[in-house]
C-alpha cells in the first residue's frame, strides 16, 4: 500500500494489463471484485472489510479494468470479456488457482460468469447486491452509470447508495469526486456504460440455465433498502442458483460492506470457513 495514497497497492503487468490491488493475510484466498460506481477503486470498496477479513484469510482485491488504477493497452473499453480475460490472467500470473469469491454489484455479475466460465477456479461465492440476473433499470442505477463529475452530483449519489448517508464521512463526496475527475477518468467512464443502460443489465445477466448449472456454494446479501440494485434480483438468483442461501439487512442501502460492515464480514467469514478450504 502507498503511502500517499492508500488506494495504491503492488502492481502487477500480465498480458495486456498492469494491474493495481492489494494482497493482505494468510490462508485460503479470498478474491474481492469490487462495484462499477464512479470513482471506485479496490480499496475504496473494502477498506473496511480487508483488515477483518485478513485476519483469517488471504485477501486479495484488483481493481478491475476498466476501474481505479488499471491500465489495458491500447486503451480498450472493456467488455465482459475483456473483464473475465483480466481476471483469469491475473489469478493465473500469482499462481492462484482457487479462490473464495466475493463481487459487489458489477463484481458480482463477474463473479458469476467467472464462475460458470471457469467452475475450477472458484470454491465459494458471496453476491452483495449483485448484477447477473434480468431486471429493469432502476434510477438509481442510472444515476450511478450516468454521472457526471461534480461534487453535488457525488453528494448526491451517497444519498442513492445508501439508508443513511449522514453516517458516511464528511469528507467522502469530495473524496470521491476527486477520484472520478482525475485525467481521463470522466472520458473512461461514459465510456463504460453508455445510454440506453438496459443493455447493459441484459448483456450482464447470465440465463437460468448457467445460473440453475453452478455447483458452488452462494451467499447472497442485500440491503433491505438498496435504491440500485432492486432486492428481487437476489430473489431471482436465489430461485435458480440451487445451492443458494440469502441474508437481507434491514435499514441498509447499497453498501452492506460499509453501512453494515461488522456484520458483513462476520457472515461471510462465518460462510467461508463452514468446511475446511486448502489454500493455494
Amino acid at each position: 500500500m502507498s503511502e500517499i495514497d492508500p488506494e495504491i497497492g503492488s502492481t502487477l503487468h500480465h498480458g495486456r494489463f498492469t494491474t493495481n490491488y492489494h494482497d493482505v493475510g494468510e490462508g485460503p484466498i479470498v478474491l474481492l471484485l469490487h462495484g462499477s460506481g464512479p470513482g471506485v477503486t479496490a480499496w475504496a470498496n473494502w477498506r473496511l472489510v480487508m483488515p477483518r477479513l485478513s485476519q483469517d484469510f488471504r485477501v486479495i482485491a484488483p481493481d478491475i479494468v476498466g476501474f481505479g488504477y488499471t491500465e489495458i493497452e491500447g486503451g480498450v473499453v472493456p467488455t465482459l470479456e475483456v473483464w473475465l480475460e483480466h481476471i483469469t490472467s491475473f489469478l493465473a500470473e500469482l499462481k492462484v488457482d482457487r479462490v473464495l469469491l466475493v463481487g459487489n454489484s458489477f463484481g458480482g455479475a463477474v463473479s458469476l460468469w467467472l464462475s460458470s466460465e471457469y467452475p475450477e477456479l472458484v470454491e465459494k461465492i458471496v453476491l452483495m447486491g449483485s448484477v447477473g440476473s434480468q431486471f429493469e433499470l432502476t434510477e438509481g442505477l442510472d444515476a450511478v452509470w450516468g454521472y457526471e463529475p461534480s461534487v453535488q452530483a457525488m453528494e448526491e449519489l451517497l444519498e442513492v447508495f445508501t439508508f443513511d448517508s449522514s453516517r458516511l464521512p464528511a469528507t467522502l463526496a469530495s473524496a470521491r469526486f476527486e477520484a472520478s475527475n482525475k485525467p481521463g477518468a470522466a472520458e473512461r467512464w461514459s465510456s463504460l456504460f453508455p445510454v440506453p443502460r438496459q443493455r447493459w443489465i441484459d448483456a450482464l445477466a447470465l440465463g437460468s440455465d448457467r445460473l440453475g448449472a453452478l455447483q458452488q456454494p452462494t451467499l447472497l446479501v442485500h440491503g433491505r433498502e438498496d435504491q440500485v440494485i432492486p432486492l428481487e434480483s437476489s430473489y431471482q438468483l436465489l430461485r435458480q442458483i440451487d445451492d443458494a442461501q440469502l441474508h437481507v439487512f434491514p435499514h441498509c442501502g447499497h453498501w452492506v460492506q460499509i453501512e453494515r460492515a461488522a456484520d458483513f464480514c462476520e457472515l461471510v467469514a462465518g460462510f467461508f470457513a463452514e468446511d475446511d478450504v486448502v489454500a493455494t
